[in-house]
């Protein structure tokens, strides 16, 4: 597929939605490049739903690559398919892999174990099994013979976390009313391997609020935004980029 622009400065390169680094002219070098996997249905259009998160680390100096997919429930497949298109358009600077939800899982479960990336930051990790995710289908594949349980199921994907995660450095960030988070659990599977060296902070804000695309400030000017949301943003990405590029 070619590049396709739209307004802001993002391109899309096939299933990646790419937004360069914001020209720092203190600074030497750009900070890197950021492999962003989106949670549910938000992520088919991560350019949108994540904008403000996405474009204000865009802001601190990171590249932005954001894939763009439908979830399914063979979440293997899909990490895979992620990998290989992050794979194919990467340059060669520092990379940190970020996730939201079902795209934390998605980065965790990706071939090379997390080997090909500097750091992760997982943001408010998701692994449900189905029937509580999507009931509907679940119960629907137990009618009528197809899948109905995540592949790897949740129990697996944990287990497949110990074995098989190489990657040491990881942040695991949860929101003070997220009700859906399981970082509590990814912590323990990290930490039963040898080395680790993640961590779990906590931070105002509930399960989308990592996902914000100013719509009300885009549609109706800035006196209809919420400063708030701003603020939170903001934080949240101070805290990405610090945790990774401490002064």
């Amino acid at each position: 597929m070619a590049d396709r622009g739209v307004s802001g400065g993002w391109q899309q390169r096939g299933p990646l939605w790419c937004l360069p680094a914001a020209p720092d002219p203190a600074a030497s070098s750009a900070p890197g490049l950021i492999q962003f996997i989106g949670g549910s249905y938000l992520a088919a259009t991560p350019q949108l739903s994540y904008r403000r998160l996405l474009e204000s680390l865009a802001a601190r100096g990171w590249a932005i690559q954001a894939w763009s997919y439908v979830p399914g429930f063979d979440h293997q497949s899909q990490a895979n398919e992620a990998w290989r298109a992050f794979r194919s358009d990467r340059a060669g600077e520092r990379v940190l892999r970020l996730g939201h939800s079902l795209g934390c899982k998605l980065h965790l479960l990706a071939p090379d174990g997390g080997r090909r990336c500097a750091a992760l930051v997982a943001l408010s990790f998701n692994n449900f099994s189905a029937e509580r995710s999507v009931p509907l289908l679940a119960e629907m594949g137990q009618q009528f013979g197809f899948r109905s349980e995540f592949s790897p199921s949740p129990q697996e994907t944990l287990r497949l976390v110990s074995s098989d995660y190489r990657q040491a450095r990881n942040l695991l960030v949860r929101f003070n009313r997220d009700d859906l988070d399981q970082s509590t659990r990814l912590l323990e599977a990290l930490g039963q391997r040898s080395g680790d060296a993640s961590e779990l902070i906590v931070l105002p804000g509930d399960h989308l609020s990592p996902a914000s695309a100013g719509l009300r400030r885009n549609l109706l000017g800035t006196w209809a935004d919420d400063p708030a949301r701003q603020r939170q943003i903001e934080r949240l990405s101070d805290q990405i980029s610090g945790w990774m590029l401490p002064p």
